[in-house]
């Protein structure tokens, strides 16, 4: 019965350790969200800074693992390349190290069962109360609930005597094969737990209350390390290449670098000593157990930062690329939008990655605009055929359903972002891209409805003469700067001399409509032919159409915050 009431005490201090930990994540997340949004911009600046960013997005989230899967899910859109996550992910493994400092400096160090209530009191108190600092709020009750979690596994494991572990302490005492074992049941572990947080945790819990020495604990540690790659792994799985590669440099640098520690064990073992003077044993085997799993990962990042473009080359030559070409400009292929599930642990990051979609979707809108601005200039010189413009308009339905799905796939995707937990500005943020989401839609119809125009122009042997198409060129050329623009700043806020030139923009158009209406008004009275006069006054419409939904969309980027 004792030792079921201590198993069953260990696991509910764990998960209420893990609890508090998730909510202290998504306090610190929400209150962080703009800075987590923005931290592409670090990734990409160099490798020192990438590992800079790795480090301190991990040390927020407190996961290495839903790192991998963000950075998997990136690289596979085409955000980051591999160079570039190598060095977030061993920054991540960095920052994954605060769980064991944590454990160790507080929950072993400190009496917090005084500190425990009185912290989630202050959260609560704090999220409670509508005013600025809501998301710290969430994010101290957080750490009220982890300080919790540690009492109680500091009291669940009995006080034990060297007679009832005497089967963990032979495995102790075979050298090397001991230190195998260890890296076995750290990794095997964190396989079934999902979580070297968890397992780290765990394992120095288990070494404070003398049921396990420090060598196992250590070399378990090093297995903590290789098990927590399995995310990285399955989050790959269908993938595309990069996205392949960056789970395996994940699992060669935590494999190599365990598989390296262990064959110098021993002086690696000195080191930590020598950083942390004292007993191994006791309370003194947290702090070391912590400086272990601290200067294994920082050794490991020395060792092979300096090589990062050799493995970068080694890598993408044992995972040759087989990836076909995929229809992203809105083909015969249906749209998917592809994302690991882990990505929505990190939703003010997931909402990077939509962005860069729905910048896609203003392409393909581009795309289709462009080859009606491509068509209007053939009919300035020369006759255009029937079939080709049959071809076109086939082309161009393909794409406006290809929008279609984009709107929806992509729309689930963010309402699924605004479940998690979110601060306001992210909240609005959302909004605000579903609202350019509609338009870019609208944009696509309203092409579509353009090709449809100038099908009946060249059908019914309407088309305008070369000076119709001639006065036609400076207007489209505006509207196609207004949407290459607005695709450009897709997910970001529009500065005060940005919405001043989208409003230069709008007004422009606005002024060459009047204009183009009246030219084709006083072509009218003049005797031309009123058919083909009344369909350049139509196309003139629509395109002034695309203008204002660029200006709208513009409004939206400058509300964004």
């Amino acid at each position: 019965m004792t030792i079921a009431a201590s198993l069953f005490g260990l696991l509910g201090g764990l998960s209420l350790f893990l609890y508090g930990m998730k909510v202290m994540s998504e306090g610190i997340q929400q209150a962080a969200g703009d800075r987590m949004q923005n931290a592409l911009n670090f990734m990409t600046k160099n490798r020192f800074i990438a590992v800079f960013t790795g480090l301190v997005v991990t040390a927020i989230v407190q996961s290495s693992s839903a790192v991998s899967v963000m950075l998997i899910s990136f690289v596979n859109a085409g955000l980051l390349t591999l160079t570039q996550t190598i060095g977030v992910t061993m920054g991540a493994n960095i920052g994954t190290t605060a769980t064991a400092w944590i454990a160790s400096l507080i929950g072993f160090q400190m009496d917090i069962a005084t500190l425990a209530l009185p912290t989630i009191g202050i959260g609560y108190v704090m999220k409670a109360v509508k005013w600025k600092h809501q998301d710290m709020g969430e994010a101290i009750m957080g750490f009220g609930l982890l300080f919790l979690g540690l009492e109680f596994l500091t009291n669940s494991l009995p006080k034990v005597d060297a007679q009832s572990v005497s089967f963990i302490s032979s495995l102790s005492n075979l050298g090397f094969l001991s230190n195998l074992i260890g890296l076995g049941v750290g990794m095997g572990i964190t396989l079934l737990m999902h979580s070297s947080s968890a397992t780290i945790t765990l394992i120095i819990t288990l070494a404070h209350g003398n049921f396990i020495k420090f060598d196992l604990s250590a070399a378990m540690i090093l297995g903590a390390n290789i098990g927590t790659t399995i995310d990285a792994v399955m989050a790959a799985i269908g993938a595309k290449t990069a996205a392949k590669r960056t789970a395996l440099f994940h699992v060669l640098f935590n494999v190599v670098g365990a598989f390296a520690v262990l064959i110098v064990f021993t002086p690696f073992v000195e080191l930590v000593d020598f950083i942390v003077p004292g007993p191994r044993d006791g309370d003194g085997v947290t702090t070391h157990l912590a400086m272990f799993h601290t200067v294994f990962n920082i050794a490991c990042t020395v060792l092979f930062l300096p090589f990062v473009n050799q493995i970068a080359a080694f890598v993408t030559f044992v995972v040759r690329d087989k990836d076909k070409d995929t229809d992203k400009d809105g083909g015969t292929e249906d749209y998917r939008f592809v994302y690991q599930d882990g990505i929505l642990n990190v939703p003010e990051l997931a909402i990077v990655r939509a962005a860069k979609e729905i910048r896609d979707m203003a392409g393909l809108a581009s795309l289709m605009y462009g080859k009606i601005s491509r068509l209007l200039e053939l009919m300035k010189g020369e006759a255009v055929t029937p079939e080709s413009v049959d071809a076109l308009v086939a082309e161009l339905a393909g794409k406006e359903n290809y929008a279609d799905q984009m709107r929806e796939e992509l729309t689930v995707f963010l309402i699924e972002c605004s479940r998690g937990q979110l601060n306001r500005r992210t909240e609005y943020n959302i909004t605000q891209l579903l609202h350019i989401i509609g338009n870019i839609e609208e944009m696509t119809d309203v092409c579509f409805s353009m090709i449809k125009l100038l099908e009946r122009c060249v059908k019914k042997d309407r088309t305008f003469k070369a000076k119709e198409t001639e006065a036609l060129s400076p207007y489209v050329a505006l509207v196609e700067e207004f949407l290459d623009f607005v695709r450009i700043h897709v997910g970001s806020p529009l500065s005060r001399k940005e919405i001043s030139h989208a409003r230069d923009l709008e007004e422009q158009i606005n002024a060459s409509q009047n204009k183009l209406r009246k030219l084709g008004r006083k072509r009218i009275q003049s005797g031309a032919n009123v058919k083909r006069e009344l369909l350049f006054i139509d196309l003139v419409r629509s395109i002034e159409k695309l203008g204002d939904y660029c200006y709208d969309m513009s409004g939206a980027l400058s509300r964004m915050k």
